[in-house]
């Protein structure tokens, strides 16, 4: 029974008992024994004394359930502080992803620029390298052609007089001292002098070749008025094939260069008349130019 109804039932009683006269027991109340034990009392009490019962119940249910109403208000507002302090955690960490999220994306920017000028810089070296190689190609090409036409233009000479052959992509034209020069001496043969303006000829129809005249000698010591030692010989040996290029055929001195290097590079051993003869020799290195391929060196 709800706590209005009960306390409308005592309100009615306590009416009834007002309307009668009748003395008024409240609950708890003893009734005393000297009054009468009508009937009708008797059911009055006895619905009070259950009221009075349902009303204690109801009482303590209510109590029951304010204490209840507290706990669950304190435990409200306990969850409420824990929901605030997990919500500033919350705010704080979306804020530190945030900015960590900016910093990654901003280091992953870069990162992503670094690769692409490395892969830009990677293809131009690719392109570089490319393009040296056909260069590369094309000079061996031109190597081959040229050794082919100094070969076929100096058939005339024998074996022990000259060789043509390529090394480290450059065309050699290795004249002997029997050819070129009588011992001791750096005025060139009138045999040396058709070597020589046969060579020239090719040079001339061909101005993309470089030329480098190196004089070698065998180890017999020589020292004339004229020469202090082998190397001095072999200087003005090369020197003077320089100046009947230069001075005869017309070849550009800035394509020729002379050089000498005396007994220092010997292509046999000294210790043999056949080794020394072949040392006694003047190389003539023609080389196609390197223009092409210097730029493309230097520009990387």
């Amino acid at each position: 029974m709800s706590n209005f109804k009960v306390l409308a039932l005592i309100g009615g009683l306590l009416l009834l008992a007002v309307s009668s006269c009748a003395p008024i027991y409240r609950c708890g109340d003893r009734i005393p024994d000297k009054l009468p034990k009508g009937k009708r009392l008797q059911a009055v009490v006895i619905e009070r004394d259950e009221l009075c019962t349902n009303l204690e119940i109801s009482e303590s249910e209510n109590a029951d359930l304010t204490s209840r109403l507290n706990e669950s208000s304190r435990q409200n507002q306990a969850l409420q502080r824990e929901y605030d302090e997990l919500k500033g955690k919350y705010d704080k960490l979306i804020d530190e992803n945030m900015s960590q999220a900016q910093q990654f994306n901003t280091a992953l920017q870069q990162k992503s620029a670094e690769l692409n000028e490395k892969e830009r810089l990677l293809a131009e070296r690719e392109k570089s390298l490319r393009e040296m190689q056909q260069i590369i190609a094309r000079q061996d090409s031109i190597t081959r052609r040229l050794n082919e036409i100094v070969r076929n233009a100096l058939l005339g000479f024998n074996s022990d007089e000259l060789t043509v052959e390529i090394r480290n992509g450059k065309v050699y034209v290795s004249m002997s001292d029997k050819l070129l020069f009588r011992s001791g001496s750096a005025d060139v043969e009138q045999k040396g002098k058709q070597a020589i303006r046969v060579l020239g000829d090719v040079l001339t129809k061909n101005p993309d070749i470089d030329v480098l005249v190196e004089g070698h000698t065998d180890n017999v010591p020589i020292r004339t008025s004229r020469f202090r030692d082998n190397w001095d010989l072999s200087v003005v040996r090369a020197t003077s094939i320089v100046r009947i290029l230069t001075d005869e055929h017309g070849i550009s001195p800035t394509r020729v260069t002379a050089s000498g290097k005396g007994e220092f590079m010997p292509r046999a051993s000294n210790d043999t008349a056949d080794g020394r003869a072949l040392n006694r020799r003047t190389e003539i290195i023609l080389s196609p130019k390197l223009d092409e391929l210097m730029k493309i060196l230097t520009s990387n």
